[in-house]
């Protein structure tokens, strides 16, 4: 990535004028001597009379030159390093202002990926050392690393550390690939580690706004596919209703005409057809009212290892054959839930019966509960193909599935986010293709209602 950083001055490179200290003496040396020659010549033409001057103060003469020419070249010399000291000290300014300045180019980039940012900043820092032609830059954040090409380790280099949040996350690292002469911290000066330590508050600055960005857009994504799920609900409920009655219906007549005397054999077996249908209509209909919401649960105070273990109990058989090694990791001395039985070993069913449809080849399904908090956990993890990141929004969808036309209606996770939503808890997922995927459902633990007869202070 290409990083033009415009400022608002160019750095002249300092030129040096070719009177140097050395000549300016020699010229001063050389107007002292013509002045005392002109001198001597025009006090004659213009005098009646010769001034004579005694070799002594001949003498004198030439020894205030030489005195006052040596001072001159001191002078000269000392003013001439001051001029250089000051170029240098403002070249390196600049060089530091210019990596500051493209730095903050970096930032105000719309949305570039934070690898981008990191990378144009190891090409931002080397420039601004004292030594451009030989410097190299590493950054280190996490378990990612960018360097410029020509870094490697070295005893002498400069550090300053990435902290976000008030915990260590990287360091940038400044190194020289030639030896370069002594100055404050090695061959580096100390304005080098002081920029050093503030690009390093720049890079966390700049961590800290991606990662809250990041945040942000996740928890939109979170909130649109809330608001999506609730109007798939709100039209699966309105459809539900408008069905149940046909299905209603079609079954009553089905099992009528069935019980009817003299009906053919091959019509009977039609009936039988059409009553399976409806039954299977009719379940559908019922997953679809308990997505939306619009069953009415019964709820009591229920252990959740209880569920687990009563749960898992009628899907053992079906798990050995297919290969599946059931691991219970459940907690101990938890509390009980205000919760439907019911819907909670339904929610159990339908995750255990996605986590084997997902292990075709056999694999390991381990099933744990804890308390987090105010919350029960309740998760279920395989080893099965896993999901892609792209389909983890719309795995709650109604109707959604990856699965064959007989192998499922894509309504089990949509029914188990329903029962979670309507007991006020979450459930999320991790997965990875082809290492399996993790089920989590919490739910908050809510106090039951008061027994009947119970008065305020706890008597009958």
């Amino acid at each position: 990535m290409r990083i033009q950083v415009k400022t608002p001055f160019r750095a002249r490179r300092f030129r040096g004028s070719r009177l140097t200290p050395f000549r300016i003496t020699g010229v001063y040396l050389l107007v002292a001597l013509l002045w005392t020659i002109i001198r001597d010549q025009a006090s004659g033409i213009w005098s009646d009379r010769s001034l004579g001057v005694s070799p002594a103060w001949r003498l004198l003469e030439l020894v205030f030159v030489a005195a006052s020419s040596i001072v001159v070249y001191a002078l000269t010399e000392q003013f001439t390093r001051a001029i250089r000291k000051a170029e240098t000290e403002c070249k390196e300014r600049f060089k530091e202002l210019t990596c500051l300045y493209g730095i903050a180019q970096l930032s105000q980039m719309p949305k570039p990926a934070l690898p981008s940012i990191l990378k144009g900043i190891v090409k931002l820092i080397p420039p601004a050392m004292q030594h451009p032609d030989v410097a190299e830059c590493r950054i280190r954040l996490d378990d990612q690393e960018y360097a410029s090409a020509g870094f490697a380790e070295r005893a002498e280099r400069l550090r300053a550390d990435i902290i976000v949040g008030g915990h260590y996350r990287g360091a940038i690292d400044v190194v020289y690939t030639a030896p370069r002469p002594r100055a404050d911290i090695g061959p580096f000066l100390d304005e080098e580690q002081a920029l050093l330590v503030t690009v390093a508050r720049q890079t966390a600055l700049i961590v800290e706004r991606r990662r809250g960005e990041e945040e942000r857009e996740r928890l939109s994504g979170q909130l649109r596919h809330a608001d999506r799920l609730a109007t798939i609900g709100q039209l699966a409920a309105g459809v539900a209703h408008e069905l149940n009655e046909p299905i209603a219906t079609v079954l009553g007549y089905a099992q009528l005409s069935k019980k009817s005397e003299g009906v053919p054999r091959e019509v009977a077996g039609d009936l039988e057809r059409i009553e399976k249908s409806a039954l299977h209509a009719r379940e559908v209909v019922r997953k679809l009212l308990i997505f939306s919401r619009q069953m009415p649960s019964a709820r009591s105070m229920v252990n959740l290892n209880q569920v687990v273990r009563e749960g898992i109990y009628f899907l053992e058989s079906r798990c050995a054959k297919a290969g599946i090694e059931i691991e219970r990791e459940l907690a101990t001395a938890l509390p009980e839930l205000y919760a439907d039985a019911s819907q909670l070993h339904q929610i159990l069913v339908n995750l255990v019966v996605n986590a084997v449809q997902a292990m075709p080849n056999g694999g390991k399904l381990t099933l744990r509960t804890a308390r987090a908090g105010d919350s029960l956990v309740l998760s279920v993890e395989d080893t099965g193909v896993g999901i892609p990141e792209e389909l983890h929004e719309k795995i709650f969808l109604p109707f959604f599935t990856t699965k064959d036309v007989r192998e499922g209606t894509g309504l089990g996770l949509a029914v188990v986010h329903g029962i979670v939503t309507a007991h006020g808890g979450s459930i999320g997922v991790t997965s990875e293709p082809g290492r399996g995927s993790k089920f989590e459902v919490r739910l908050p633990l809510v106090d039951g209602p008061e027994p009947a007869g119970r008065t305020e202070h706890g008597a009958a």
